[in-house]
This record gives structure tokens, C-alpha cells and sequence, in this order.
């Protein structure tokens, strides 16, 4: 699986979180501080963020409900910065 893969299947999980409303990429890349060409590109797999691939491997090296506990965390400690 490419890299671009899991950002097209986080994508469409977040679209599925929200009861199938559309999110445009420049939604996302506002929600997640970059830009649109940059997320663009991560979805298109013209780049290659390196430490995302690291950070899902070790996330599937957790289980389900530490998994949920992490990124629940993870969000909490963004969203006080």
C-alpha cells in the first residue's frame, strides 16, 4: 500500500465520520495546517511526508482501544497549541 492510500482511506473515513458530508482538500489541509497544494499532493503521492508512514506502522502495532486513547491524546495536545 502507498502512502497516498492511507491518506485517500483517512479522507473518506473522516467524510464517513461525518454521515458521508463531502470534505473539500482545502477543508482538510485548513483542519490539518497546511496548504491545499501540500495535501494535494500527499493524496495524489507526489509527496511523501516521511513520518506518516512511521506513525501508522506504530500505530498498528497497537491495540484497537490504545490506538483510540493515543489519537484521542494526540488531538488534546494540538489543540492547545
Amino acid at each position: 500500500m502507498e502512502l497516498n492510500d492511507l491518506f485517500n482511506i483517512l479522507h473518506n473515513a473522516v467524510e464517513a465520520q461525518r454521515n458521508g458530508k463531502k470534505i473539500s482538500q482545502k477543508e482538510m489541509a485548513a483542519a490539518l495546517g497546511i496548504s491545499m497544494r501540500t495535501y494535494q499532493d500527499w493524496r495524489l503521492g507526489n509527496a511523501k511526508p516521511q513520518a506518516a508512514r512511521a506513525v501508522i506502522e506504530m500505530l498498528g502495532q497497537l491495540e484497537d482501544d490504545e490506538i483510540i486513547r493515543v489519537v484521542r491524546k494526540i488531538n488534546r495536545l494540538g489543540s492547545t497549541q
